[in-house]
C-alpha cells in the first residue's frame, strides 16, 4: 500500500466511522462495524487505529475538525468583529436535526469514561471558546463591543449555546426555533453591550 493510498483510505474509514457513530453512537459502535460499513477488513481498521478507542477519538476530531475549518474562515476573514459574532454563533448553534451536535453529546458522554476522547474533545472545545474570545476582544478594541471578560463572556455564551443545543437535539420540539435563536441572541448580546436585534 503506497503512503498515498493509506491517506486516501484513511480518510474514507474516518469518512464511513462518523456515519457509523451517528447511527449506532459511540458506545456501540464496534471496530467491525466500521470495517463493515467501509467494506473492508477489520485488519485494515486495526492497521489505522490500534484500538476501538483511538478509532473512536480520531473519527470524533475528524467530523470536529469540519466545522473548526469554517470557524477558521471566519476567525481569518475580513469581516468587522460584529459580523464574525453573527457568523461564530449562526455556525456554532445547532441546525435542523444536527449530526454534528448528536455527535458532540454523545462525544462529551463517552469522554466520562474514555481518557483519549476526552483529551480530544476538551482540546477542540477550547478552540471555538479561543476563537470567540479573539473574535469579542477585537471588538472591544475597535469600540464595538463593551465587555470587561472576553474570555468569560465566549465561556457563558457558548455555554447557553451548548445546554439549549442539547436540549433541541435530544428532545425534539421541546422550543422553537425562534426561541433558540432568540434566547441566543439575548444572551450574546447581553456580554458585549450589544441589543439583541443587532445580533440578527
Amino acid at each position: 500500500m503506497t503512503r498515498r493510498s493509506a491517506e486516501v483510505r484513511l480518510d474514507a474509514l474516518l469518512r464511513t466511522a462518523c456515519e457509523v457513530i451517528v447511527e449506532r453512537g459511540l458506545a456501540n459502535t464496534r471496530t467491525a462495524d466500521v470495517a463493515t460499513a467501509a467494506g473492508v477488513s477489520q485488519a485494515l481498521v486495526f492497521y489505522h487505529f490500534a484500538t476501538k478507542e483511538r478509532l473512536l477519538a480520531r473519527a470524533f476530531a475528524y467530523a470536529a475538525e469540519q466545522d473548526l475549518a469554517r470557524l477558521a474562515a471566519v476567525v481569518d476573514s475580513s469581516s468587522t468583529p460584529l459580523e464574525k459574532l453573527k457568523k461564530i454563533i449562526k455556525l456554532y448553534a445547532p441546525q435542523g436535526r444536527s449530526k454534528s451536535w448528536a455527535m458532540w453529546i454523545d462525544g462529551w458522554s463517552e469522554s466520562m469514561r474514555a481518557p483519549e476522547l476526552e483529551k480530544v474533545s476538551r482540546r477542540l472545545d477550547l478552540r471555538w471558546k479561543e476563537a470567540l474570545t479573539e473574535v469579542i476582544a477585537a471588538g472591544v478594541a475597535d469600540g464595538v463591543f463593551k465587555c470587561e471578560d472576553a474570555s468569560g463572556a465566549a465561556w457563558r455564551i457558548l455555554a447557553v449555546i451548548d445546554g439549549l443545543a442539547a436540549q433541541v437535539t435530544v428532545h425534539e420540539r421541546v422550543i422553537t426555533r425562534r426561541q433558540l435563536t432568540d434566547w441566543i441572541h439575548q444572551s450574546a448580546a447581553r456580554e458585549v453591550g450589544l441589543e439583541p436585534p443587532d445580533l440578527a
